[in-house]
């Protein structure tokens, strides 16, 4: 499966600042770019260093004054489809170290306050099966409304308020996840099916010793997302950060199907 990707950002600043830029496709066996070119406005040196786990790319550059760049890519997409609700969960006792972190809390995750919920909701179900139900729980019982969260809005703010924006979908998934005992983490994407189209977040599991793309938006298949990076939850893979405030003056993501 072939999609296009064309993201335009325009920024300006009063003074100069620090930028963290994160809006690349990553390159695995599920996903090729065959053509890739990042543009800007001006000559700016960027060091470019890996993303979280080795996933995807990451840009540090200086920016006066008016920052503009514009992203195209075209990228093949050859993710198997898995079959979720037949995952086994992974034995915790036997998972790897740098899997063993995403059972953990973070900045917006905190699983400890699904610990009730989870049994109660879904009762004895376990692995993949749970995940499925969960995700389903999600989208069935939550609004998207992109009014309804800022920067400082957690899981646990998004679980009690039922809407949110695909971020906190993401955000609530991984930390019910994350109360039973299965490693989850938040995975930056691009997805044609989005809408509003922007830039998109969906989550990952660990099952059967393998991460698995869960979107519990339901616009995105696995097989139709191209992936930026991976992290803890939303902190780690902001498609911008900036050390010095910044101003928006446009901002657009276009991402379809060829052929």
């Amino acid at each position: 499966m072939l999609i296009s990707i064309k993201t335009h950002l325009s920024y300006t600043t009063a003074t100069s600042c620090s930028l963290l830029l994160q809006i690349e496709a990553a390159q695995d066996i599920a996903q090729v770019c065959e053509s890739s070119h990042f543009t800007t406005n001006k000559e700016i040196y960027w060091n470019i260093i890996p993303g979280e786990e080795n996933i995807g790319l990451r840009r540090w550059g200086r920016i006066e004054q008016a920052f503009e760049c514009v992203y195209e890519a075209k990228v093949r997409v050859q993710r198997p489809a898995s079959d979720l609700a037949h995952l086994a969960a992974h034995d915790v006792t036997q998972l790897p170290s740098d899997v063993t972190k995403f059972l953990m809390p973070s900045r917006y995750c905190f699983p400890e306050a699904f610990l009730g919920f989870v049994p109660e909701q879904f009762g004895s179900l376990a692995g993949g099966a749970l995940i499925a139900q969960m995700s389903d729980w999600i989208r069935e019982n939550f609004t998207y409304d992109i009014c309804a969260s800022n920067a400082l809005t957690t899981a646990t703010d998004s679980f009690q308020a039922r809407r949110g924006v695909c971020r906190d979908y993401a955000h609530v998934l991984i930390g019910m996840a994350r109360s039973a005992g299965i490693p989850a983490r938040i995975a930056s994407a691009y997805g044609p099916a989005v809408d509003p189209q922007d830039f998109h977040a969906v989550a990952e599991v660990f099952l059967d010793g393998a991460w698995h793309i869960v979107d519990p938006t339901g616009m995105a298949h696995p097989s139709e997302i191209v992936r930026i990076g991976v992290g803890r939850d939303a902190a780690d893979v902001s498609f911008m950060t900036s050390y010095g405030w910044m101003e928006m003056k446009k901002q657009s993501v276009d991402v379809s199907f060829i052929g």
